[in-house]
């Protein structure tokens, strides 16, 4: 990773964008912001990212999907909170004080997925990712895997992280904001 992406402490890493921002489809290639989670590295595309924060505290969000860890106040938006592990099924766990908030836009919303931390930026390049199809089985929100030199990375498509059902079951969980 050559460069880092700023913690909040000294700015946003990248522009905010409005909620009505034009949202380009994302690939699983390009510039990427990389995270962990335990120890598994994720990405995704850094056009989705508008910050990243220290960890806060999360409020629990009754009614909420299994892989939303509960809610935070973003500057007056209530905005769910995700954990990538449970998402991919595994066991979940906790995030502590020296965690981060990776703030993402979706098509739909504006989501916090909890990381370990953010390593930075990487530029996967297409021959390196491998479509999630030929790795993973059935729905994942994984887009593609890349083989870099320094190990592997899943790269997440932020837009079906959260399936249309747990989208449902968020908005009711929040009385329909978003």
């Amino acid at each position: 990773m050559s460069e880092t992406v700023p913690q909040a402490e000294s700015g946003p890493a990248v522009e905010d964008a409005s909620p009505h921002a034009d949202h380009r489809p994302q690939s699983p290639s390009g510039r990427l912001v990389v995270f962990l989670g335990g120890r598994v590295r994720y990405a995704v595309a850094l056009e989705c990212v508008e910050r990243v924060l220290p960890m806060i505290a999360i409020s629990p969000l009754p009614g909420a999907p299994e892989v939303v860890l509960g809610v935070i106040n973003l500057r007056g938006r209530v905005v769910g909170v995700v954990d990538p592990g449970r998402r991919l099924g595994l066991d979940p766990r906790a995030y502590g004080l020296s965690s981060h908030l990776l703030i993402v836009r979706t098509r739909r919303r504006t989501l916090a997925i909890a990381t370990d931390g953010v390593l930075g930026l990487a530029e996967a390049l297409m021959d390196a990712v491998v479509p999630a199809t030929v790795v993973l089985a059935g729905h994942t929100p994984v887009a593609g895997v890349a083989a870099l030199p320094d190990g592997v990375l899943l790269i997440h498509d932020i837009d079906s992280f959260v399936t249309p059902d747990e989208e449902g079951q968020l908005d009711q969980a929040l009385g329909g904001r978003r």
